[in-house]
């Protein structure tokens, strides 16, 4: 699930976003003013957001400046402005894209998928590296050492899903949600434990002291 961090002060905006984004199944976290975005953003990790420019405490561009700086979130602007120096302004500063008010819920998500598209294709492309370990989402394949390491479906979903979120703890349950079911086979926690073992014999130079993927008693694992 992508969490979405959603910052605007007009309440009766936030309401419909709200709703409409739950029903494309992101979790909206959101925020009226700067102050508190601010401190989302200090306490918490997200996927994506979506930010007004004008805020009672502040703007947008210093929350996208924070967020750009924890991590490459995507951003979308929301703006009642649609003067050329604000849209180049936003996108200079790392903004994916903006829209400006009033809009249609369409067209905002419309845009929103076409940020994920650019963004997954931008992941697709580049190799992930992680001391002697060398993963290429765009080929599927794994190297240690210059070395193929041969993975099953579901420990290469789960392997790309832990280094796509490299410095990031991800809880058992988003992991089991990652691999759920593709390979069409039920997932539960458990066979989370086994996988999780398999992947370390395969890709850690000494399994037993794992360096690549650590636990983080009581919540799950980080890369």
């Amino acid at each position: 699930m992508i969490k979405l961090l959603l910052v605007e002060d007009d309440e009766a905006i936030t309401a419909g976003l709200e709703y409409s984004l739950s029903q494309e199944g992101f979790k909206v976290v959101t925020c009226h003013n700067a102050a508190s975005a601010f401190d989302k953003i200090q306490s918490q990790d997200f996927d994506f957001a979506i930010i007004d420019i004008s805020l009672p405490d502040g703007n947008g561009f210093d929350i996208c400046k924070r967020l750009k700086e924890k991590g490459d979130v995507p951003v979308i602007f929301l703006t009642a402005r649609d003067d050329e120096g604000s849209v180049v302004m936003g996108l200079d500063i790392g903004a994916d894209d903006y829209i400006t008010k009033p809009f249609r819920l369409r067209e905002l998500h419309s845009r929103i998928r076409a940020v994920l598209r650019r963004v997954n294709k931008s992941t697709e492309d580049r190799i992930i590296r992680i001391g002697s370990l060398a993963v290429n989402p765009a080929e599927g394949k794994v190297r240690k050492n210059g070395n193929e390491v041969f993975l099953t479906a579901l420990e290469y979903r789960l392997l790309l899903t832990l280094v796509t979120n490299r410095g990031r703890v991800l809880t058992r349950e988003q992991l089991l949600q990652s691999i759920w079911d593709v390979s069409g086979d039920f997932v539960n926690d458990n066979t989370l434990t086994v996988y999780i073992k398999r992947l370390r014999e395969k890709i850690e130079d000494d399994p037993q002291n794992p360096t690549i993927i650590k636990t983080v008693r009581g919540i799950g694992y980080r890369v």
